[in-house]
Protein backbone atom coordinates (compact mmCIF):
# COMPACT_ATOMS: atom_id res chain seq x y z
CA UNK A 1 0.00 0.00 0.00
CA UNK A 2 1.57 3.27 -1.13
CA UNK A 3 1.32 6.58 0.72
CA UNK A 4 -2.36 7.68 0.78
CA UNK A 5 -3.43 10.01 -2.05
CA UNK A 6 -5.22 12.21 0.49
CA UNK A 7 -1.85 13.53 1.63
CA UNK A 8 -0.96 14.75 -1.83
CA UNK A 9 -4.39 16.36 -2.15
CA UNK A 10 -4.16 18.21 1.18
CA UNK A 11 -0.73 19.60 0.41
CA UNK A 12 -1.42 20.31 -3.23
CA UNK A 13 -0.90 24.05 -2.86
CA UNK A 14 2.79 23.66 -1.96
CA UNK A 15 5.61 23.29 -4.47
CA UNK A 16 6.43 19.59 -4.52
CA UNK A 17 9.12 17.37 -6.00
CA UNK A 18 8.58 13.65 -6.08
CA UNK A 19 11.60 11.40 -5.71
CA UNK A 20 11.65 7.62 -5.94
CA UNK A 21 10.66 7.29 -2.29
CA UNK A 22 10.38 10.77 -0.78
CA UNK A 23 8.07 13.67 -1.55
CA UNK A 24 9.75 17.02 -0.93
CA UNK A 25 7.62 20.10 -0.21
CA UNK A 26 9.04 23.62 -0.31
CA UNK A 27 8.14 25.57 2.84
CA UNK A 28 10.06 28.66 1.79
CA UNK A 29 13.04 28.75 4.12
CA UNK A 30 12.88 25.01 4.85
CA UNK A 31 11.92 21.72 3.21
CA UNK A 32 9.42 19.09 4.29
CA UNK A 33 10.54 15.53 3.50
CA UNK A 34 7.83 12.88 3.54
CA UNK A 35 9.03 9.29 3.30
CA UNK A 36 6.32 7.35 1.47
CA UNK A 37 5.87 3.59 1.36
CA UNK A 38 7.08 3.44 -2.24
CA UNK A 39 9.95 1.08 -2.98
CA UNK A 40 12.40 1.22 -5.85
CA UNK A 41 14.79 -1.36 -7.20
CA UNK A 42 17.24 -1.07 -10.08
CA UNK A 43 16.30 2.63 -10.11
CA UNK A 44 12.64 1.88 -10.92
CA UNK A 45 9.70 2.51 -8.60
CA UNK A 46 7.49 -0.53 -8.04
CA UNK A 47 3.74 -0.20 -8.71
CA UNK A 48 2.90 -1.15 -5.11
CA UNK A 49 4.67 -0.23 -1.88
CA UNK A 50 5.66 -1.75 1.46
CA UNK A 51 3.39 -0.84 4.43
CA UNK A 52 5.17 1.24 7.11
CA UNK A 53 8.36 1.42 5.06
CA UNK A 54 8.46 5.23 5.13
CA UNK A 55 8.14 5.26 8.90
CA UNK A 56 10.95 2.73 9.28
CA UNK A 57 13.25 4.77 7.04
CA UNK A 58 12.47 7.95 8.97
CA UNK A 59 12.94 6.33 12.38
CA UNK A 60 16.27 4.78 11.38
CA UNK A 61 17.55 8.04 9.89
CA UNK A 62 16.61 9.86 13.09
CA UNK A 63 18.48 7.26 15.12
CA UNK A 64 21.64 7.62 13.02
CA UNK A 65 21.46 11.43 12.88
CA UNK A 66 21.45 11.42 16.68
CA UNK A 67 24.22 8.81 16.85
CA UNK A 68 26.42 10.83 14.46
CA UNK A 69 25.67 14.32 15.80
CA UNK A 70 29.17 14.64 17.25
CA UNK A 71 30.70 13.66 13.92
CA UNK A 72 28.88 15.69 11.32
CA UNK A 73 26.01 18.16 10.99
CA UNK A 74 22.84 17.11 9.17
CA UNK A 75 19.77 18.77 7.68
CA UNK A 76 17.21 17.83 10.37
CA UNK A 77 15.32 20.71 12.02
CA UNK A 78 12.25 19.04 13.51
CA UNK A 79 9.78 16.16 13.28
CA UNK A 80 6.96 18.08 14.97
CA UNK A 81 4.07 17.94 12.53
CA UNK A 82 1.73 19.91 14.82
CA UNK A 83 4.05 22.92 14.72
CA UNK A 84 3.69 23.21 10.94
CA UNK A 85 0.13 24.55 11.08
CA UNK A 86 -2.42 24.30 8.26
CA UNK A 87 -2.71 22.47 5.93
CA UNK A 88 -0.48 20.00 7.74
CA UNK A 89 -2.76 19.65 10.76
CA UNK A 90 -5.37 18.02 8.53
CA UNK A 91 -2.80 15.54 7.27
CA UNK A 92 -1.22 14.87 10.68
CA UNK A 93 -2.20 11.21 10.72
CA UNK A 94 -0.58 10.56 7.33
CA UNK A 95 2.50 12.67 8.12
CA UNK A 96 3.21 11.41 11.62
CA UNK A 97 6.31 9.24 11.82
CA UNK A 98 7.36 9.73 8.23
CA UNK A 99 8.14 13.45 8.13
CA UNK A 100 11.23 15.60 8.64
CA UNK A 101 11.44 19.39 8.46
CA UNK A 102 14.89 20.11 7.07
CA UNK A 103 17.33 22.86 6.27
CA UNK A 104 17.58 23.76 2.62
CA UNK A 105 20.85 22.73 1.04
CA UNK A 106 22.47 22.63 -2.35
CA UNK A 107 22.76 18.87 -2.80
CA UNK A 108 26.02 17.67 -4.31
CA UNK A 109 25.45 15.99 -7.69
CA UNK A 110 27.45 12.95 -6.60
CA UNK A 111 26.28 10.04 -4.45
CA UNK A 112 28.88 9.02 -1.90
CA UNK A 113 29.02 5.24 -1.65
CA UNK A 114 31.28 3.45 0.83
CA UNK A 115 31.91 -0.28 0.43
CA UNK A 116 33.36 -2.56 3.07
CA UNK A 117 32.54 -5.84 1.31
CA UNK A 118 32.39 -7.06 -2.28
CA UNK A 119 28.73 -7.08 -3.29
CA UNK A 120 26.37 -5.79 -5.94
CA UNK A 121 27.92 -3.75 -8.74
CA UNK A 122 31.25 -3.78 -6.88
CA UNK A 123 31.42 -7.57 -7.08
CA UNK A 124 30.31 -7.49 -10.73
CA UNK A 125 33.13 -5.09 -11.64
CA UNK A 126 35.72 -7.04 -9.66
CA UNK A 127 34.66 -10.30 -11.32
CA UNK A 128 35.09 -8.69 -14.72
CA UNK A 129 38.18 -6.52 -14.26
CA UNK A 130 39.67 -7.07 -10.80
CA UNK A 131 38.75 -3.51 -9.87
CA UNK A 132 36.07 -1.57 -7.99
CA UNK A 133 35.38 1.98 -9.19
CA UNK A 134 38.49 1.62 -11.31
CA UNK A 135 40.71 0.83 -8.31
CA UNK A 136 42.77 -2.36 -8.53
CA UNK A 137 42.10 -4.81 -5.70
CA UNK A 138 44.05 -7.90 -4.55
CA UNK A 139 43.52 -11.11 -6.51
CA UNK A 140 41.59 -14.02 -5.07
CA UNK A 141 38.70 -12.13 -3.47
CA UNK A 142 35.29 -13.81 -3.65
CA UNK A 143 31.73 -12.56 -3.54
CA UNK A 144 31.02 -10.92 -0.15
CA UNK A 145 34.73 -10.79 0.78
CA UNK A 146 35.63 -8.17 3.37
CA UNK A 147 37.74 -5.54 1.64
CA UNK A 148 41.20 -4.67 2.98
CA UNK A 149 39.83 -1.21 3.81
CA UNK A 150 36.59 0.65 3.10
CA UNK A 151 36.41 2.01 -0.43
CA UNK A 152 34.83 5.30 -1.45
CA UNK A 153 33.08 4.61 -4.75
CA UNK A 154 31.04 7.63 -5.91
CA UNK A 155 28.25 7.59 -8.46
CA UNK A 156 26.43 10.14 -10.54
CA UNK A 157 22.79 10.69 -9.64
CA UNK A 158 20.07 10.12 -12.21
CA UNK A 159 16.54 11.50 -11.98
CA UNK A 160 15.50 8.71 -14.33
CA UNK A 161 17.34 5.59 -15.42
CA UNK A 162 20.33 4.06 -13.70
CA UNK A 163 22.98 5.77 -11.58
CA UNK A 164 26.51 5.40 -12.93
CA UNK A 165 29.53 4.41 -10.86
CA UNK A 166 32.42 6.81 -11.40
CA UNK A 167 36.01 7.14 -10.25
CA UNK A 168 37.10 9.48 -7.47
CA UNK A 169 38.95 11.52 -10.08
CA UNK A 170 35.71 12.00 -12.03
CA UNK A 171 33.89 13.02 -8.83
CA UNK A 172 36.64 15.58 -8.21
CA UNK A 173 36.08 17.00 -11.69
CA UNK A 174 32.34 17.36 -10.98
CA UNK A 175 32.41 18.95 -7.51
CA UNK A 176 36.05 20.05 -7.16
CA UNK A 177 38.97 18.20 -5.62
CA UNK A 178 38.84 19.80 -2.12
CA UNK A 179 35.14 19.02 -1.67
CA UNK A 180 35.49 15.52 -3.12
CA UNK A 181 38.34 14.83 -0.69
CA UNK A 182 36.30 16.05 2.26
CA UNK A 183 33.15 14.07 1.44
CA UNK A 184 35.30 10.99 0.95
CA UNK A 185 36.89 11.48 4.36
CA UNK A 186 33.60 12.11 6.12
CA UNK A 187 31.75 9.30 4.35
CA UNK A 188 34.37 6.75 5.31
CA UNK A 189 34.53 8.06 8.89
CA UNK A 190 30.76 7.78 9.31
CA UNK A 191 30.70 4.34 7.71
CA UNK A 192 33.40 3.06 10.07
CA UNK A 193 31.60 4.46 13.13
CA UNK A 194 28.32 2.92 12.03
CA UNK A 195 29.98 -0.43 11.29
CA UNK A 196 31.54 -0.58 14.74
CA UNK A 197 28.16 0.08 16.36
CA UNK A 198 26.21 -2.29 14.11
CA UNK A 199 28.67 -5.12 14.72
CA UNK A 200 27.65 -5.04 18.35
CA UNK A 201 24.05 -5.50 17.21
CA UNK A 202 24.90 -8.51 15.04
CA UNK A 203 24.83 -6.65 11.74
CA UNK A 204 27.49 -6.17 9.06
CA UNK A 205 27.04 -3.06 6.92
CA UNK A 206 28.30 -4.27 3.56
CA UNK A 207 27.97 -0.89 1.90
CA UNK A 208 26.02 2.33 2.22
CA UNK A 209 25.22 5.49 0.29
CA UNK A 210 25.33 9.04 1.65
CA UNK A 211 24.15 12.32 0.18
CA UNK A 212 25.78 15.60 1.13
CA UNK A 213 24.76 19.21 0.61
CA UNK A 214 25.98 22.73 1.26
CA UNK A 215 23.88 24.93 3.58
CA UNK A 216 25.21 28.40 4.36
CA UNK A 217 28.71 27.29 3.34
CA UNK A 218 28.49 24.29 5.69
CA UNK A 219 28.80 20.70 4.46
CA UNK A 220 25.92 18.68 5.93
CA UNK A 221 24.48 15.20 5.63
CA UNK A 222 21.10 15.24 3.83
CA UNK A 223 18.30 12.90 2.78
CA UNK A 224 18.55 9.63 4.76
CA UNK A 225 21.32 7.81 6.57
CA UNK A 226 22.13 4.11 6.95
CA UNK A 227 18.67 2.76 6.20
CA UNK A 228 17.69 -0.48 4.42
CA UNK A 229 17.10 1.62 1.29
CA UNK A 230 20.59 3.13 1.27
CA UNK A 231 22.59 0.23 2.75
CA UNK A 232 23.15 -3.51 2.66
CA UNK A 233 22.73 -4.99 6.15
CA UNK A 234 23.88 -8.60 6.61
CA UNK A 235 23.30 -10.79 9.68
CA UNK A 236 26.75 -11.36 11.17
CA UNK A 237 25.89 -14.83 12.47
CA UNK A 238 25.36 -16.25 8.98
CA UNK A 239 28.15 -14.42 7.14
CA UNK A 240 29.98 -16.76 4.75
CA UNK A 241 32.23 -15.29 2.03
CA UNK A 242 31.96 -16.89 -1.39
CA UNK A 243 28.28 -16.36 -2.04
CA UNK A 244 25.53 -13.76 -1.79
CA UNK A 245 24.40 -13.05 1.77
CA UNK A 246 20.90 -12.87 3.26
CA UNK A 247 20.16 -9.24 4.01
CA UNK A 248 17.87 -6.93 5.97
CA UNK A 249 17.10 -4.62 3.09
CA UNK A 250 15.34 -4.61 -0.27
CA UNK A 251 17.57 -7.35 -1.65
CA UNK A 252 14.58 -9.66 -1.25
CA UNK A 253 12.73 -7.50 -3.78
CA UNK A 254 15.76 -7.38 -6.09
CA UNK A 255 16.13 -11.16 -5.99
CA UNK A 256 12.45 -11.68 -6.82
CA UNK A 257 12.64 -9.22 -9.70
CA UNK A 258 15.68 -11.00 -11.12
CA UNK A 259 13.84 -14.33 -10.91
CA UNK A 260 11.03 -12.94 -13.10
CA UNK A 261 13.37 -12.13 -15.98
CA UNK A 262 12.36 -8.46 -15.87
CA UNK A 263 14.72 -6.34 -17.99
CA UNK A 264 15.11 -3.64 -15.28
CA UNK A 265 13.36 -1.02 -17.39
CA UNK A 266 9.99 0.60 -16.59
CA UNK A 267 7.32 -0.44 -16.04
CA UNK A 268 8.25 -2.70 -13.16
CA UNK A 269 6.08 -5.71 -12.31
CA UNK A 270 3.73 -5.56 -9.33
CA UNK A 271 5.13 -7.20 -6.21
CA UNK A 272 3.20 -10.28 -5.00
CA UNK A 273 1.65 -10.16 -1.52
CA UNK A 274 4.20 -12.59 -0.09
CA UNK A 275 7.11 -10.48 -1.38
CA UNK A 276 5.55 -7.36 0.15
CA UNK A 277 5.03 -9.12 3.50
CA UNK A 278 8.53 -10.61 3.58
CA UNK A 279 10.14 -7.31 2.64
CA UNK A 280 8.22 -5.52 5.40
CA UNK A 281 9.54 -8.11 7.88
CA UNK A 282 13.08 -7.42 6.68
CA UNK A 283 12.71 -3.66 7.15
CA UNK A 284 11.25 -4.08 10.64
CA UNK A 285 13.97 -6.51 11.69
CA UNK A 286 16.66 -4.13 10.43
CA UNK A 287 15.18 -1.34 12.54
CA UNK A 288 14.76 -3.48 15.64
CA UNK A 289 18.27 -4.92 15.46
CA UNK A 290 19.93 -1.54 14.92
CA UNK A 291 17.84 0.55 17.33
CA UNK A 292 17.33 -2.12 19.94
CA UNK A 293 13.59 -1.74 20.43
CA UNK A 294 10.36 -2.89 18.83
CA UNK A 295 8.97 -0.87 15.97
CA UNK A 296 5.60 0.74 16.65
CA UNK A 297 3.61 1.40 13.50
Amino acid sequence: MAQPIVLETLLLGLPRRQGKVRDVYDLGDRLLLVATDRISAFDCVMPNGIPDKGKVLTAMSLFWFDFLKGTTANHLVSTDVAALGAPFAKAARELEGRTMVCRKAEVLPVECVVRGYLAGSGWAEYSRAGTVAGRKLPEGLVESSKLPEPLFTPATKAETGHDENISFERAAEIIGAPLATEVRRRSIEIYERACAYAAGRGILIADTKFEWGMADSELILVDEALTPDSSRFWPAESYRPGTAQPSFDKQYVRDWLISTGWDKNPPAPELPAQVVAKTREKYLEAYERVVGRRFKA
